[in-house]
């Protein structure tokens, strides 16, 4: 039993890259794959961001942050990171895996996204998703 002083810190699931709602009603769930993810760019408070762009790893079938250079699926962007997922415990352990939402038709404004998206990947997501 612990009867000491415990301090928890919350991050703000910061959503103002969404244009609107639309989309928002049919996220589907997606298994992050931690270890491809870095933790200065894509979760530096412990919370991998909302708005990441996402590619699916081929061998694993989780996702990963998109990246038009790798070669093991996750050239492909498939969708975004709906809602921010803690990857790192209070006691400092960094999770392998973590479940979150991803949006897969949507309209974003792409100067908000906490990642660009190149233009390989705006052809990924062809009409699915409208850059405003």
């Amino acid at each position: 039993m612990n009867i000491g002083q415990v301090t928890e810190t919350f991050s703000q699931d910061k959503r103002d890259w969404l244009y609107s709602d639309h989309g928002t009603d049919i996220a589907l769930s997606a298994t992050l794959d931690v270890s491809k993810f870095t933790s200065g760019t894509h979760y530096p408070d412990g919370y991998i961001k909302s708005g990441i762009p996402l590619g699916k790893v081929t061998a694993s079938g989780k996702y990963g942050p998109y990246d038009d250079a790798a070669s093991d699926g996750r050239q492909t962007c498939v969708g975004f990171l709906f809602t921010g997922v803690e990857v790192v415990t209070r006691r400092g352990a960094t999770l392998s895996s973590a479940v979150g939402s991803m949006l897969v038709h949507c309209a974003v404004k792409e100067s908000k996204l906490p990642v660009a998206v190149d233009a390989a990947g705006k052809v990924d997501l062809g009409a699915r998703v409208i850059f405003v």
